[in-house]
Parts: C-alpha cells; sequence; structure tokens
C-alpha cells in the first residue's frame, strides 16, 4: 500500500493526525490553484480553509483511484470553490470587450516563454482581467473544453475561445514587454 492509500485509508477512518498530515501536504499546493482564479491572499486562504472543511465533511465519499487521484479530486474541490466565489461576487464572465478588436502583438518566442521562471508567469497569468484568467485557467490548467467552460461559467462557448484568445494576446504582451524592458 502507498503512503498515498494509507493516508486515504487513515483519513476515511475519520483520524484527526490523518487530516492534519492531508493538510501539510496539500495546502501550499492547494493555496497555488486557488491563488490561480483568486487576486486576494486573504480571500485565497478563506477558499482553502472553507475547501478543508469540505474536503473533511465529504472524504468519505472520495474514490481512490490511483495515484494522483486524491490530487486530483482535492484541487477539484478548491477550484469549485473558488468558481463559486467568483460567481458570488457577480463577475460576469462575459467578454464586456468582444466588440473591441484585438490589439496586434508579436508573439512570443519560445526561447522568451521558456526563459520566464514560473513565478513570473504565473504573476503575468494573475494579472489577466478575471473572465480573461478564469477562463485561461479552466483551459490550459485543467484541460477542459469551451463547451465545458461555457457550461461551468454560464457563457457561450465563442465567449470562452474570445476570452481565451484575449488573454493569450494580453499574456504575449505582458511577455514581450517585459523581454523589452530587459533589454
Amino acid at each position: 500500500m502507498s503512503a498515498e492509500q494509507n493516508l486515504v485509508k487513515q483519513c476515511k477512518a475519520g483520524g484527526r493526525e490523518a487530516f492534519q498530515t492531508l493538510y501539510c501536504l496539500y495546502a501550499p499546493l492547494l493555496l497555488g490553484v486557488i491563488r490561480r482564479y483568486i487576486d486576494s491572499e486573504d480571500t485565497a486562504r478563506d477558499l482553502l480553509h472553507d475547501s478543508f472543511l469540505k474536503i473533511i465533511k465529504d472524504f468519505e465519499r472520495f474514490q481512490y483511484r490511483g495515484e494522483g487521484s486524491l490530487r486530483a479530486w482535492l484541487s477539484r474541490i478548491c477550484i469549485n470553490e473558488a468558481l463559486m466565489w467568483l460567481r458570488s461576487k457577480e463577475y460576469r464572465f462575459t467578454d464586456s470587450l468582444e466588440n473591441n478588436p484585438l490589439p496586434q502583438v508579436e508573439e512570443p518566442r519560445e526561447e522568451e516563454v521558456d526563459k520566464l521562471s514560473e513565478e513570473q508567469l504565473m504573476s503575468f497569468i494573475s494579472n489577466l482581467p478575471v473572465g480573461y484568467r478564469t477562463v485561461f485557467n479552466l483551459y490550459v490548467f485543467e484541460n477542459l473544453s469551451h463547451r465545458e467552460i461555457s457550461q461551468i461559467l454560464g457563457i457561450n462557448e465563442k465567449s470562452s475561445s474570445s476570452q481565451l484568445t484575449r488573454a493569450k494576446k494580453l499574456l504575449a504582451k505582458q511577455i514581450k514587454a517585459y523581454w523589452s524592458d530587459k533589454a
């Protein structure tokens, strides 16, 4: 039995120490997942807390499906909490700039992107408008289709596609500006 399977078994038995271990192992990763969607560190920490309350409450329903299934399940709960929070704040996930032309931006070279630190790239992503950032994260990190994103966010597929395109353009603009400032 792997360490992950053993932890799942202990959590299913309701062991307090097991849940503390679960928290210590996964909280930093899950906070990072939430921060991809939420600007505020304080709000992200609150959502992490809320997520863990839900995780503890619903843990008996978790079905272990092999290595990585625990991490995926925990991440999904955190993403759902972040999306529910965004919806509660009545963020509009429609593209308010749809009628504006896309900025003409030269794509960054592959080596320009590769030279960025993960921290810098995540900073650029966090600078995107909420709707663009949300669609970008769901598409790139969660591997969801535009159809799935449209259902989750209550927008049409064309808005999802448009927001992803605009997010990529804004990221390209930020990357180009970053390297031109370094030159």
